[in-house]
């Protein structure tokens, strides 16, 4: 990573004295909180994450196990996500909207005047309508405005002695379900279960994308795990037949971010 990007960084965070992180407990977040940790001191840092049903289980386990590693004060907050229920192309806007203001309300209650998270810089190179809601909501996103991608974030993570630096990139589980097809709690739980089956075969990577309002499930992993996906298909089928799936199917293309994006026009 660049020195001097780390640097303008350091400084962004000392210039704000306190601040709220928006935590999830992926890569991107748990670097910004242990780096505002790092520059501002414990005291000076609140960890904001948010709890609903598009958060799987484990991910919240492991971000609570996270804060109380680096000792870092965490306030967690339910959210109804009943307005995205319908599952419109706005979604991620309309979540965003909703979780970061709650967020905010926390933080103004702690007397913090900012609320960071770890948007970076190739984010802004997939379709994610939430952005715009951040900006609208004032939410400052320290590792994008220096400009460092994916790569120097997990160098950083490194750096910084943060176990999790190579950790898979892990969104809500509503990026599994087509838009204009229903969010159901039923819907979100066997994704969830379906794809903590396919990591306990030793894929590190995996998306289960819901079709047909339940029927189907469309399997994604890297090229290079599809031997580990192949080789255990029966016993695959047998388990996502009980999780309530009627077809599996495993898709040749492998895993690609966003799959379920409108696609831009070339």
């Amino acid at each position: 990573m660049v020195d001097s990007a780390k640097s303008k960084l350091e400084q962004i965070i000392r210039d704000m004295e306190k601040v709220m992180v928006a935590f999830s407990g992926g890569v991107d977040s748990s670097t910004l909180l242990a780096m505002a940790i790092k520059t501002l001191g414990k005291e000076n840092v609140v960890a904001g994450t948010i709890k609903s049903l598009l958060l799987p289980k484990d991910e919240f386990e492991e971000a609570k196990e996270l804060c109380a590693e680096l000792g870092a004060e965490q306030v967690i907050i339910e959210v109804d996500i009943s307005p995205l229920l319908d599952n419109p192309p706005e979604r991620c806007y309309i979540c965003k909207r909703l979780t970061h203001s709650r967020l905010w309300e926390k933080a103004r209650e702690k007397g913090i005047n900012f609320l960071i998270d770890g948007t970076n810089a190739d984010d802004y190179t997939d379709y994610r309508p939430g952005l715009r809601a951040k900006e609208e909501l004032g939410v400052r996103s320290p590792f994008a405005e220096v400009g460092m991608g994916k790569r120097e974030v997990r160098e950083l993570a490194k750096e910084l002695g943060l176990i999790i630096w190579n950790k898979p990139s892990s969104p809500c589980l509503a990026t599994r379900i087509p838009f204009g097809e229903r969010l159901t709690r039923e819907k979100l739980g066997m994704i969830e279960e379906g794809e903590k089956f396919i990591k306990s075969l030793g894929v590190k990577d995996v998306r289960v994308r819901c079709h047909s309002d339940g029927e189907l499930a469309r399997i994604e992993v890297p090229k290079e795990e599809m031997d580990k996906v192949w080789e255990k298909r029966e016993e695959i089928a047998r388990e996502f037949s009980r999780i309530g799936f009627r077809f599996v199917t495993v898709d040749l293309e492998g895993y690609r971010m966003g799959s379920l994006n409108p696609q831009k026009e070339e």
